[in-house]
């Protein structure tokens, strides 16, 4: 019975991992394994068409991994978003994070060790990283650790379960990051965030753990610990950034509160055990100087009031409730003495430590430890390196903590007078006394005055009085030895506390809700009252009347609540949303519209454009089904016209168009390219075309694109809303000048500009001050250095590391798919207008072929914009390898060719009779200017990329015809000749351009004259 249900499941995965058409097919295979294991929600009962038949022991370790894997790997990617618009959401998610009302179930406990390791298995994605959101916040650590030790199973195959868990909920936060990229992380996976709370259930489990202790829990706990370690939660800095997570800043008031009601003393032995227990004493140090890090601050280190003392005996509690009694052969003493003395504390750690050394007021005084303390201490502060070397700071903490030490032992004891008469002392009081800085001379007198005063020796070496030379702080210290913290109230410390409860009771924040809700009521009723001057005299009280006889109009939510309305909706078609590209193909590329079905026609492309983009984007990753549509989708977004005055109709289909050419560049920029050149396409839907093509490949080659409407799906955001307009008027006025041919020309002039600046740089070098000022420049060393290949792969191979899917880069594809078919085809288009305008120009004006007419690709303002978006294309793929042989030349010789040659009967017929000699001047200066700034931009990438050798000396005509043709031009404007078009922003450019190509010839040719061969 149980290989038949085997096969029942077998067969929802492969249904699944096949293409579904139907919601209610869809919801009818996710219920029936869920209500197999016992974890179907009572409302989705009625989708369980189908119910499983056999037995219902299963494991979940086999049978579940399947269905997780092809969950987050076809259907989420697919379903998501119909999901989330139905509502049916977390029945999906139910597969790996069970719900509250499951959450005490064994089951579910397996379930959420099964989702760690396939969600962190396989590639992670937006669904990924929302379900390890969800997981985190709602089974924390002490859930999996009952989860994993849950079962009759063999011990060794529990702790196998348990590394497992450690591994997976430890990769989670770098995983995340890893796959986001410089995308946001979301908050609760943030390193700080995730980890305090993974601390707090830390510190949960410990507590349920001690009330039933055993040897395998206090591993289980010692193995997590160390986890805890590794990762660096055990911060040893009192002063942490927000985003440094820290053990004890998330669990320490939790800890103090149930040491106060640990009346059985359970808590504090498995804290203990625990601790002792840890394998490495590296481990333990860590934990300690953490432990020490975060302690109350005194108001005054040396502090002698009774609160001080109290805080002071209450910080020693502590540690000796989580590291036991202080004794030489504990298995701690060496890993607390080393962080006792090789950190930098401060004397009120100094006054902790002893008093925990000393008992922490728990029964007699330890005399041994405070011994060997005394031992350990007095050998590091007579060293002659601590003498000579160590900073003030840590001479007053080492000679407080000597102090201190001997302070708690009678007058005139064997150990102290023992101290006070050993050679090292004495050796190490000279040195002190010799020592060039007073301050420290200080420590070695008040140390031998102390001690000899405690030996019952008279010694006084006078001059405490004043405030220079650390005598304050030595009458500090010595008024402190004169008592001991041990032997006050450690309740006195308490007011300094901070709280003790880690979060605020519901009760209390329900009623805290409740009250401030009444008080804005109360006053907003206030402000009312006095705002329409309301008196208790009735009789000046008017009837309320209706100003107008009309009813009032609904409002824009009113409106959106009737139209879905399903009972004034009736025989009124859904518009299903489409899951499929294929289906997003037949939305925009329909057939005619039906008599009586244009309103249906305007919702599918609607909803077509709504969804566009998002879907295109989510297919990025998954198979072959974009490259598959990818044609079908530009003819239909490209021919696609506004017939129904749709709202954003042009931002959404350009960012469809957009997301086509990045999301798959080889099949899209082709069929983009060649349509283009089709005669069918008015100027607008050209324009789209070409901003395609170039914010296509600007982010491709993670260029920024600087439009606030056409930026990439998931990076909408205003960095700083406080500084912006209301949302409305934002948009509005940042898309005033959002014309169709405004992104382009916005970004050649910022490069064009960019260009222009570095030729300055350039000539600067010709002028003797400049030089001179740059030679006596600091060279500072690169901070970007290339990782070599070997290095690259060693790095991909690493364990633990899922492989990413390959993103295309721009400089790959830009030569055969982008640049060079543009140029050809332009080449091939422009020999065919001109054979057909030969063969018609013996006929009449009326019957001859124009190639240039309004629309057309030969017309000023279409041409323009394709040498425009030739050159930013060109821009973005400098890096390529084929730059410099083959674009760069082809595309000076496509600038040249426009800004000198006549391109149509038509525009040489139409050149002013009283203008300049010359087929450049029956140009318009639109089409001037954008083949000037082509021509500077390519130069200006020889010049960077190799200095111009390649150009000048296999293309020295070339260059030389740009040269010369770029100064005839700005001679003609020097001498006030008026140019077709011109005036105003495209005289200002025409002029800029003219000039940067003289300049950018004029440099390269002076670099490399002496090596051309003038090949006209």
């Amino acid at each position: 019975m149980e290989d038949d249900t085997l096969a029942q499941i077998k067969s929802v995965v492969d249904s699944l991992r096949s293409p579904i058409t139907d919601l209610q097919i869809l919801l009818s295979l996710l219920c029936r394994p869920l209500d197999y294991i016992g974890l179907l929600p009572p409302q989705c009962r009625q989708f369980n068409l189908e119910p499983l038949q056999g037995s219902r022991v299963l494991d979940i370790a086999k049978v579940l991994p399947p269905l997780q894997r092809v969950l987050i790997e076809h259907v989420l990617p697919t379903w998501s978003t119909v999901l989330i618009d139905e509502g049916h959401l977390p029945l999906a998610d139910q597969y790996f994070c069970p719900d509250a009302f499951s959450f005490a179930l064994s089951v579910a406990g397996d379930v959420v060790l099964c989702a760690y390791s396939t969600l962190l298995s396989s590639v992670i994605t937006e669904e990924s990283i929302r379900l390890l959101v969800k997981l985190s916040i709602q089974y924390p650590i002490d859930r999996l650790h009952i989860a994993a030790f849950a079962g009759n199973d063999l011990s060794a195959r529990k702790s196998v379960r348990w590394d497992d868990c450690l591994r997976n909920v430890f990769a989670v936060p770098l995983k995340a990051a890893n796959a986001v990229g410089t995308q946001d992380l979301p908050p609760e996976l943030e390193l700080a965030t995730y980890f305090n709370g993974f601390s707090s259930g830390t510190e949960r489990l410990i507590f349920t753990l001690s009330r039933s202790p055993s040897q395998d829990r206090i591993t289980s706990v010692t193995q997590l610990l160390m986890k805890i370690v590794n990762v660096g939660v055990f911060p040893s800095s009192s002063f942490l950034p927000p985003s440094q997570p820290s053990f004890f800043r998330s669990t320490l008031a939790t800890i103090r509160a149930k040491f106060r009601q640990d009346d059985g003393h359970s808590y504090s032995k498995f804290w203990t055990n625990t601790l002792i227990s840890l394998s490495s004493t590296v481990a333990q140090q860590t934990i300690f100087a953490s432990l020490c890090s975060s302690l109350v601050q005194l108001p005054s280190n040396l502090g002698v009031t009774a609160k001080d003392r109290g805080i002071v005996v209450q910080e020693s509690l502590l540690f000796r409730t989580m590291f036991g009694t202080l004794q030489p052969e504990s298995d701690v003493w060496n890993g607390v003495l080393g962080v006792m003395l090789s950190h930098d504390w401060k004397e009120s750690h100094a006054r902790i430590f002893v008093s925990w050394a000393a008992g922490a007021k728990t029964g007699p005084m330890n005399s041994e430890a405070l011994q060997a303390l005394l031992s350990r201490t007095l050998e590091m502060w007579c060293a002659p390196e601590h003498v000579k070397h160590s900073l003030l700071s840590r001479h007053h903490y080492i000679t407080s903590l000597l102090l201190l030490i001997v302070s708690y032992f009678p007058r005139q004891s064997e150990c102290v007078v023992s101290t006070a008469l050993s050679p090292r002392f004495v050796t190490a009081v000279g040195q002190y006394i010799s020592h060039l800085d007073n301050n420290i001379r200080r420590c070695g007198m008040l140390a031998a005055e102390v001690v000899a005063t405690r030996a019952g020796k008279n010694l006084d070496f006078g001059d405490w009085d004043g405030d220079a030379d650390g005598k304050p702080w030595a009458r500090d210290l010595r008024a402190l030895c004169l008592a001991r913290d041990i032997d006050f109230d450690p309740c006195a410390g308490d007011e300094l506390e901070p709280a003790t409860e880690e979060s605020t009771p519901t009760e209390e924040i329900i009623t805290a809700g409740v009250l401030e809700d009444t008080k804005i009521s109360a006053l907003k009723l206030t402000k009312a009252s006095v705002a329409t001057g309301y008196d208790s005299d009735d009789s000046l009280t008017g009837y309320a009347s209706p100003t107008s006889s009309r009813s009032a109009s609904p409002t824009p939510s009113e409106l959106d609540e009737m139209e879905k309305d399903p009972t004034l909706r009736v025989g009124v078609e859904k518009i299903p949303r489409p899951v499929y590209l294929a289906q997003l193909g037949e939305m925009v590329r329909s057939a005619r519209v039906k008599p009586g079905e244009e309103s249906q026609e305007v919702d599918k492309i609607e909803m077509a454009l709504s969804v566009a983009e998002e879907l295109i984007r989510k297919k990025r990753d998954y198979g072959t089904e974009l490259e598959e549509n990818a044609a079908n989708l530009v003819y239909g977004f490209t021919s696609l016209n506004d017939n129904f005055e749709l709202d954003g109709f042009e931002n959404k289909r350009q960012r469809a168009i957009n997301a086509l050419v990045v999301c798959c560049p080889r099949v899209s920029a082709a069929c983009i390219i060649q349509e283009f050149f089709s005669n069918q396409y008015s100027t607008e839907q050209r324009f789209v075309i070409l901003n395609a093509l170039v914010l296509g490949a600007r982010e491709l080659a993670s260029l920024p694109v600087h439009s606030a409407n056409l930026q990439p799906l998931n990076n909408q955001r205003t960095t700083f809303p406080s500084k912006t307009l209301p949302p409305t008027l934002h948009q509005k006025y940042l898309t005033a000048d959002g014309q169709t041919n405004g992104t382009v020309q916005g970004l050649l002039e910022g490069v064009t500009r960019a260009a222009i600046d570095r030729g300055k740089e350039a000539t600067a070098d010709k002028v003797p001050e400049f030089v001179r000022e740059r030679q006596l420049r600091i060279r500072k060393s690169p901070k970007v250095v290339e990782v070599s290949p070997a290095e690259r792969q060693s790095r991909a191979l690493l364990p633990g590391q899922s492989s990413q899917p390959h993103r295309t880069a721009f400089i790959d594809i830009a030569a055969e798919y982008f640049i060079m078919p543009f140029i050809n085809r332009f080449w091939a288009f422009l020999r065919n207008e001109q054979t057909r305008e030969e063969r018609t120009a013996h006929r009449d004006a009326l019957y001859r072929y124009h190639g240039a007419g309004t629309g057309l690709v030969l017309n000023p303002v279409v041409l323009s914009q394709f040498m425009g978006s030739l050159a930013l294309l060109v821009h973005a793929a400098q890096n390529a390898p084929q730059w410099l042989p083959i674009i760069a030349p082809g595309a000076l010789e496509l600038a040249v060719a426009l800004g000198t040659r006549p391109i149509s009967r038509a525009v040489g017929g139409d050149t002013d009779s009283t203008g300049p000699t010359g087929e450049a001047w029956g140009k318009e200066a639109s089409v001037l200017t954008a083949a000037l700034e082509l021509s500077l931009i390519v130069l200006d990438g020889c010049l960077e990329l190799d200095g111009g050798r390649s150009l000048g000396l296999e293309h020295t005509g070339l260059l030389l015809g740009a040269g010369e043709w770029a100064g005839k031009i700005f001679e003609l404007l020097e001498k006030g000749t008026l140019v077709e078009g011109g005036g105003g922003v495209h005289e200002v450019r025409l002029r800029r351009a003219a000039a940067g190509v003289l300049l950018k010839v004029d440099e390269l040719t002076s670099k490399w004259r002496r090596s051309m061969v003038d090949v006209r």
